[in-house]
């Protein structure tokens, strides 16, 4: 019986040791991705935004067809989270966004919203207000890049 309780003895501290370092390991591995993340959050550019578009050349004029291109695909993709006034849906409205952000920032957020939701603080702000994650739509640059037009309309352009 001596010899029983012994055991179970060494199997508890034994148990109660793994559990410890365990612990010990997944904190230290928090530390390394919070290192990470904060490391990754300083290279963030707050004008550019997270993606591949690095110049994005808009005229000083409007492009009506691309506008009008960009209205129906807003219409489609955009219209039951976003209104084009500066009311909230379930977005927040639109009005102003082109004279807020860069061409670029837009962009990499319509065709990039996930890391860019993750890196940029006043997307992770909207967040708290909004309480929803833009989705991912999906579109093609050219897509991408008619919405911006129509935003440039929507924001008084001509």
């Amino acid at each position: 019986m001596k010899k029983l309780i012994y055991l179970l003895g060494i199997c508890v501290l034994i148990y109660a040791c793994s559990q410890s370092n365990n612990s010990n390991q997944s904190q230290s591995g928090s530390t390394e991705t919070e290192a990470e993340n904060t490391s990754a959050a300083s290279e963030y550019d707050p004008k550019r935004g997270e993606g591949k578009h690095d110049k994005v050349e808009v005229g000083a004029t409007l492009d009506q067809n691309m506008a009008a291109k960009g209205e129906t695909i807003a219409n489609v993709k955009c219209a039951s989270c976003h209104k084009y006034s500066e009311e909230k849906l379930v977005g927040p409205g639109w009005s102003g966004v082109s004279t807020r952000h860069t061409p670029e920032w837009i962009m990499n957020f319509i065709t990039n919203p996930d890391p860019m939701i993750d890196k940029d603080p006043k997307l992770q702000a909207q967040l708290e207000l909004c309480l929803v994650r833009m989705p991912n739509q999906n579109l093609t640059d050219q897509e991408a890049r008619e919405i911006l037009e129509f935003m440039r309309k929507n924001d008084g352009v001509k």
